[in-house]
């Protein structure tokens, strides 16, 4: 088992922990080193005082076709920590619209009357699927799982005067529909992960039931909230847990908590 420490990323909205990451634009040495490769997904939370970009992001596909060989695209998910009343994120498209009509919505600077805004709060889950026009709104904190990735295509800043990527993202952009967001329902499952909430409540036990050591059987373990101790087969002693403390449990091991508080399974598929 392995307790990660979170690399941090200042923004010009707020901050990134990048809590989980194999990724060379922000790796954690003691994950690439047991994994022995890039994990295939990354955790983060993001703290935003104020609206990040309109952006959207390439599917595997379209991450190899701009971007070129060994890209992966990035579908991601949002789970909410924390939200200041009203706080909002674009979630999508307020309707289907052809590529001439965001090409034009965009040059003319209309583009947020495009876009569908939803009101979130603590506890809720967003699943952003590739391709997906999205933004969080500020006065949120969420944790972020992804894909290992980090191509951002911005289509909108607000006025902020940083590049934007209009002409890749129309190429990208998928009018799909997307899941109600509403609060976490115990587990969720993807084509690229699946996430287990679990309330603790005095003891819990984990097995890694997977044995073959390769980077994407190791498990994330994500505390919500709460405090406590933890324990692993593969250690000696007991270990202090915290509220947004991450730990990766290695393929074939167990781990005990005496805890009270809720945590997040974050699996590889």
């Amino acid at each position: 088992m392995l307790k990660l420490d979170p690399i941090k990323s200042e923004k010009v909205w707020g901050y990134e922990l990048w809590v989980a990451s194999t990724h060379i634009n922000g790796c954690q040495k003691n994950l690439i080193e047991a994994c022995g490769t890039e994990h295939p997904l990354l955790v983060k939370v993001i703290q935003a005082d104020e609206s990040l970009s309109i952006q959207v992001h390439p599917d595997d596909q379209k991450a190899v076709e701009l971007e070129g060989e060994n890209n992966r695209g990035k579908t991601e998910c949002w789970y909410v920590l924390d939200a200041k009343p009203g706080a909002k994120l674009v979630y999508g498209l307020n309707k289907k619209y052809t590529v001439d009509e965001m090409r034009t919505a965009i040059e003319n600077n209309t583009l947020e009357n495009y876009l569908r805004q939803v009101e979130v709060h603590k506890g809720d889950f967003i699943f952003i699927p590739a391709g997906t026009v999205h933004a969080i709104g500020g006065g949120l904190r969420l944790m972020e799982v992804q894909q290992s990735c980090d191509i951002t295509y911005r289509l909108y800043d607000w006025g902020r005067p940083r590049e934007l990527h209009v002409e890749k993202s129309l190429k990208v952009i998928k009018n799909v529909d997307l899941p109600e967001v509403k609060p976490f329902d115990k587990e969720f499952e993807c084509q690229y992960f699946s996430l287990s909430k679990i309330q603790v409540n005095g003891g819990y036990a984990f097995y890694n039931s997977k044995r073959e050591k390769k980077a994407e059987n190791w498990v994330f373990i994500y505390v919500i909230e709460g405090n406590g101790i933890i324990k692993s087969s593969s250690l000696e002693g007991r270990f202090q847990m915290e509220s947004e403390q991450v730990y990766a449990v290695a393929p074939g091991e167990k781990i005990a908590m005496e805890a009270k508080g809720s945590i997040m399974k974050i699996v590889a598929k």
